[in-house]
């Protein structure tokens, strides 16, 4: 619909009296498709025109001449409708998406400029748990989403691989640590010794001075600390390493806490320098109270360091070595305070640039039946949830061809990957990211309802389709046998996913991604499940100009779906 928004408001705006641009963010969409495709509220003008609404709408609608796709402009109550010609709108999309093809949809907002995404950003000695996985697929999407609208993402890893939770790790080490038990369970053990601390610090509270000072001795460069800490991290990456395998995610900046360990006494200096350091309860901390943002803590009372001070070296760096316009933290919704402290702490280390860091927030995911604590070891490990679910769609694609006498594909593997994977991403994807997602097995895999398998599958038989049609797709159709309100409606669709690729990446919202793609998906089946439209048939002129349409809908599908880090088997 975006590209008719504005030659309907360039019609209306020399009767509206308004600025063509103030016209165009006025128009909104009818509530049904009898009532026209766009619609013009004329409440704003009542109080100008000392007149009733539907007055208006009826004056102005007398005055504005119908041209291009635009078939007819009524007034219906208060409002200004225009109807849009069925075949000029679908002239006009559908070769533009043939002719992109693969480019489709991609816009140049971004005319090669750099945003830095920072997603995923897992804990060292920690398991990569399903807790894990909306920061890294929103990530991931907003990278992809980023790339096609012509900037230049940088996506970012910041491991957390510094910090207390290493003396409590090197303290519990000590203990009862074990090579030999590492190099066997890997990270499992890590997250035991972890668990096995917690619960001794339940009972001897002074256990936590111990892990304190095991993490001072790191900081310190005691060389048995950082040597046990390059071999926990490096069992760490290597099953992170497995896990980004299994979701095709690489990064482009790969870096840990520890990276800016260096950088940090520069950052501090300057904070003193400035006059914004002072002290509370023998830690340094920056007083943001008259800001509303209470106390930000920079440096313990031990010495040691804290998530705030590495941010901040890390915001220079990334803008010294990237020089971005927008540098982007998706991270929980329950960090927003120490992002509201890290930017205005920027600002009064007078960083022009502090304005361009935007915290990308969501909710928690959680299971039906059960809730997740890293502390006592409960936790769900993305690796089986995604090792599950591709085993589920093996199974699917199995009973499925025996159902139907069918051969096993050859690819049977791959795709079983693709699919399962691809339903754990899409579930995540399809929510506002504000929200708590709950993981529902039945839900994820479902070929029915907003599901990535349903996607997966329209596309799939789509391919199908154009297999058993045998012929190039072409433009050269009539489109006067696409104009029903079928149809129009699905070609304005098509027609908005670039629009809600640019509304995706000014929020910072994969899921109006998805939100477009349900949409297509939905009106091609509906058309699809009409016993009287079918796509291939005895007629060669209208089999031709349907095949364009749902040629349209593939494209479109695979495009959506591969911004938002999902494969799109060629089969189902």
């Amino acid at each position: 619909m975006s590209r008719f928004r504005r030659p309907f408001a360039e019609a209306l705006a020399p009767a509206v009296e308004l600025p063509v641009d103030e016209v165009e963010a006025l128009l909104g969409t009818p509530p049904r498709p009898e009532m026209g495709q766009l619609a013009f509220p004329c409440f704003q003008l009542a109080k100008t025109r000392k007149q009733a609404p539907p007055a208006i709408a009826a004056e102005i609608a007398g005055k504005v001449r119908a041209t291009g796709a635009i078939q007819d402009i009524v007034a219906t109550g208060p409002y200004v409708n225009a109807f849009l010609d069925g075949r000029a709108v679908a002239g006009d999309v559908l070769p533009a998406v043939l002719e992109g093809g693969e480019a489709y949809g991609r816009l140049d907002l971004g005319k090669g400029r750099a945003v830095t995404v920072d997603f995923s950003s897992p804990n060292i000695a920690k398991s990569f748990g399903i807790h894990h996985l909306r920061s890294t697929v929103i990530g991931h999407a907003l990278v992809n989403m980023l790339e096609a609208a012509g900037y230049r993402p940088v996506g970012i890893n910041h491991l957390g691989d510094w910090g207390t939770q290493f003396g409590q790790l090197l303290a519990m080490w000590d203990v009862c640590g074990d090579e030999a038990e590492l190099e066997k369970r890997g990270i499992e053990y890590l997250l035991e010794l972890y668990v096995d601390f917690n619960k001794a610090r339940d009972v001897n509270p002074a256990l936590q001075d111990v892990a304190r000072a095991k993490f001072k001795a790191l900081e310190d460069g005691d060389a048995e600390a950082r040597r046990l800490w390059a071999l926990f991290r490096k069992v760490s990456l290597d099953e992170f390493e497995r896990v980004y395998g299994m979701l095709g995610i690489t990064f482009d900046d790969m870096r840990g806490e520890s990276f800016y360990e260096d950088l940090m006494p520069a950052v501090l200096n300057e904070l003193e320098e400035r006059g914004l350091l002072s002290e509370s309860e023998g830690a340094t901390v920056v007083d943001l109270e008259e800001y509303e943002l209470g106390t930000a803590l920079v440096r313990k009372a031990d010495g040691s360091t804290l998530y705030l001070t590495r941010d901040l070296a890390s915001a220079q760096f990334r803008k010294d070595t990237y020089d971005f316009v927008r540098s982007l933290y998706v991270v929980g919704g329950s960090q927003s305070l120490h992002f509201d402290q890290m930017k205005k702490v920027l600002e009064l280390m007078e960083r022009p640039w502090h304005a361009d860091i935007e915290h990308v927030p969501f909710g928690l995911m959680r299971f039906k039946d059960r809730k997740m604590s890293t502390r006592k070891g409960d936790i769900v490990p993305l690796k089986d949830v995604l090792e599950r679910t591709i085993a589920l769609a093996r199974e699917t694609i199995v009973k499925g061809a025996e159902e139907k006498g069918r051969e096993l594909p050859a690819d049977l593997d791959e795709l079983a990957h693709r699919i399962g994977v691809g339903a754990v991403v899409f579930n995540d994807l399809k929510n506002r990211r504000v929200r708590d997602v709950v993981f529902d097995w039945d839900e994820v895999l479902s070929f029915d309802g907003e599901t990535g398998p349903y996607l997966q599958y329209t596309a799939a038989r789509i391919a199908s389709m154009e297999a058993r049609h045998g012929r190039p797709i072409t433009a050269d159709v009539d489109f006067a046998l696409l104009d029903g309100p079928g149809e129009l409606a699905l070609v304005l669709a098509l027609a908005d996913l670039p629009e809600a690729l640019r509304r995706g990446i000014e929020a910072g919202e994969p899921s109006l991604v998805s939100d477009a793609l349900l949409e297509i998906a939905s009106l091609f089946s509906t058309l699809y499940s009409n016993k009287e439209w079918k796509v291939l048939s005895d007629d060669a002129a209208l089999t031709d100009a349907r095949m364009l349409l749902a040629h349209g809908v593939r494209q479109a599908l695979c495009n959506g779906l591969g911004w938002l880090g999902i494969a799109v088997p060629a089969r189902m």
